[in-house]
């Protein structure tokens, strides 16, 4: 059980995935998160650092000042691409339905992914999808449950 087809090496917001489990259709889209933060802000250890005891601390050995300079020279070229918006951070958020009836829109979701994050193919936003899969065909199932709890109650109800 798993979407078979990936997301784009290039996603905009509402670009989507459908697959097909145990007669429910699950649909996984990408939602652009609203938290306005910048990377530096979300990401502890963002900016590198030279000192020990900092979150962007590069480690000690040969070369520090070059990787110190390169890591720099990589967190600011990711801030701009930021602030460019040529990547965002989003949501994978699955839907399930059953034969063409929405049970859940919002099933299952996860936040604060990169999309579009510079030299990235994308593919961790598939594999978030195939890991929240299991979760959607829950919340499916047991919507349908109590559809059917619900529609047997009436039934009953309703003998003469």
């Amino acid at each position: 059980m798993a979407f078979t087809t990936r997301f784009q090496s290039f996603v905009c917001e509402g670009d989507s995935l459908t697959c097909e489990v145990a007669g429910f259709e699950i649909i996984a889209r990408i939602v652009r998160d609203d938290c306005p933060d910048a990377p530096d802000e979300r990401q502890e250890g963002f900016w590198p650092s030279l000192y020990i005891d900092a979150p962007g601390f590069i480690g000690p050995g040969n070369n520090f000042r070059e990787r110190f300079a390169q890591a720099q020279a990589r967190a600011e070229a990711v801030m701009e691409a930021w602030r460019k918006d040529e990547w965002f951070y989003c949501g994978i958020v699955l839907s399930v339905a059953l034969e063409g009836i929405l049970l859940d829109d919002h099933a299952a979701s996860l936040w604060g992914i990169e999309a579009n994050y510079p030299d990235s193919d994308n593919a961790y936003l598939t594999d978030v999808a195939n890991e929240l899969l299991p979760e959607a065909l829950d919340a499916g199932r047991a919507i349908l449950a109590r559809l059917t709890a619900s529609a047997a109650a009436l039934g009953d109800g309703a003998s003469p």
